[in-house]
């Protein structure tokens, strides 16, 4: 089944801090001390110098694991070995998989370590000699260096921004529900803009997806301080002025603290995306949320085409199923009905939506296989003669055999409730004599929920039964007829249940 994913993947995430991390690592105090003396009034756009010191290749890796912020590694080669250095120089690249973080290499003995041969074996940034490394020429090195970490964090968030755009528009395009879709748009795009914090403070998370239909407007989506509010008009006046004016302009657009995204399916059908607290956009944070917004419009234009092809369906499916009931002279809306109160019951005994929605779409059918039976029985208005009910039990049967033939979900959904939904918990039903939780659970509770409208409304062959008489069937014929469960979710919510049932 598909599932949303609000974007919970586990991302190795390189950001931009207040200070510019230092590693030093060298097993001589001294030359801790000469470049902590050097660097102590380093300062590069603004950011101070922090120094983190480390002794040993050993300590020296324990740091970079647990620090991945680093920006400049100062790496001495021989320390506790002759090549401790480059030992660390490697784990660091191979291991840890940090390509970022600049390494400057600097060594007293020169011989032990080439140049040419380090700088290309190691991928090491930089190779001084401790002799020649000045006040200036290390300063000069580490600016270089730190200049050269900027522009790999920023080709990292540019990544990072691409992969998730990707990876977020697959899993949300999974979803048929516009409203968890909405949803997961607000979590991608907020999650987007967030990518690096000091180019972009988002000073809030409120955000909130509106659909717009010829003069309605409905909330799909919104989280902060909108995450609770249904109704339009609930909505801040001067933010519902700028959503009302983005729609007229059918433009997407920053204005100066907000992303309003406008997304147009029909002349009939837009949806518009608002996010506050978005001061000091940059143009590759703009770029980024082009790039998902472009890739938005098409999935929402998807999903609203899916919805109302769903729709269409479900409506087909519906009156399928009161022409069948009306053949029998049953009463109106019987099979709608059944399927709001099947939808209900399968969330609350703990099925996910999606099932749910199936088993809506799905149980309107339960009857189908009555097509096959003859007026003379159907519509019979006094008790069936056992010969007379035999052919009538067919029906299951009739209505398996007509849905089966399909490879699709909700023909098969449809075909298993038409063959079980007159199974009965404790083995006595029909056609398949099965017991317990054997009945498929689409069965199990359109089983209640087509004896529970049955006996409320009037029949060819009945009065309607009073509410008192319904409930008191179900408690006894729990574990009997009916699943155990599902007649205690029904009993301890019998207002929504009989408010169903009632319409």
């Amino acid at each position: 089944m598909a599932k949303i994913n609000f974007a919970k993947r586990e991302e190795k995430k390189i950001a931009l801090y207040d200070t510019w991390k230092i590693l030093i690592v060298d097993d001589e105090t001294a030359v801790h001390e000469i470049t902590k003396t050097v660097l102590s009034n380093f300062e590069l756009d603004g950011r101070k110098a922090e120094l983190i010191n480390a002794y040993s290749g050993k300590e020296a890796l324990e740091i970079v694991k647990s620090t991945p912020d680093i920006a400049v590694i100062l790496l001495d080669v021989v320390m506790e070995t002759e090549d401790a250095g480059l030992i660390v120089a490697q784990k660091i690249r191979e291991e840890l998989n940090n390509n970022i973080v600049r390494i400057i290499l600097r060594t007293g003995q020169p011989g032990s370590a080439p140049e040419q041969e380090v700088i290309v074996k190691y991928r090491i940034n930089d190779y001084k000699e401790k002799t020649e490394l000045t006040s200036k020429k290390l300063f000069s090195s580490v600016v270089t260096a730190l200049r050269s970490y900027q522009d790999l964090i920023v080709i990292q968030k540019n990544r990072d921004g691409l992969e998730k755009i990707i990876d977020s528009t697959k899993s949300i395009n999974e979803e048929r529900s516009l409203e968890v879709f909405a949803k997961g748009v607000l979590t991608q795009l907020i999650s987007i803009l967030n990518l690096n914090n000091s180019s972009l403070i988002i000073n809030t998370n409120d955000a909130i997806s509106v659909e717009q239909r010829e003069d309605s407007y409905k909330i799909l989506a919104g989280t902060g301080e909108y995450e609770n509010i249904c109704n339009f008009n609930e909505v801040n006046q001067n933010v519902k002025s700028l959503i009302l004016d983005t729609m007229k302009e059918e433009k997407t657009k920053f204005d100066d603290s907000s992303y309003l995204g406008y997304f147009k399916f029909s002349d009939d059908i837009k949806y518009l995306i608002y996010i506050s607290g978005c001061e000091n956009i940059n143009m590759l944070d703009k770029k980024l949320t082009e790039i998902f917004s472009n890739n938005i419009a098409v999935a929402f234009n998807n999903i609203t085409l899916n919805q109302n092809i769903i729709n269409t369906q479900k409506e087909v499916i519906e009156n399928l199923g009161e022409v069948i009931e009306k053949r029998s002279q049953e009463a109106t809306k019987h099979a709608h009905r059944v399927a709001e109160f099947s939808y209900q019951l399968a969330l609350d005994y703990g099925l996910e939506e999606e099932s749910a929605k199936l088993l809506q779409m799905a149980s309107p059918l339960h009857d189908v296989g009555k097509i096959g039976i003859p007026d003379s029985i159907l519509l019979k208005p006094t008790k069936l003669t056992d010969e007379e009910f035999e052919i009538m039990k067919k029906h299951a049967s009739i209505g398996y055999k007509i849905l089966k033939t399909s490879n699709k979900e909700m023909p098969n959904a449809a075909a298993i409730i038409a063959y079980e939904h007159h199974e009965k918990y404790d083995g006595s039903g029909y056609p398949l004599n099965k017991k317990g939780e054997d009945i498929h659970i689409f069965g199990r509770i359109t089983a209640i929920a087509d004896v529970f409208d049955a006996l409320y409304h009037i029949r060819c062959y009945k009065e309607p039964w009073e509410l008192d008489e319904i409930l008191n069937l179900l408690k006894e014929q729990r574990g009997k007829h009916f699943d155990p469960k599902l007649v205690d979710i029904v009993l301890n919510n019998i207002d929504k249940y009989s408010s169903i049932i009632k319409v």
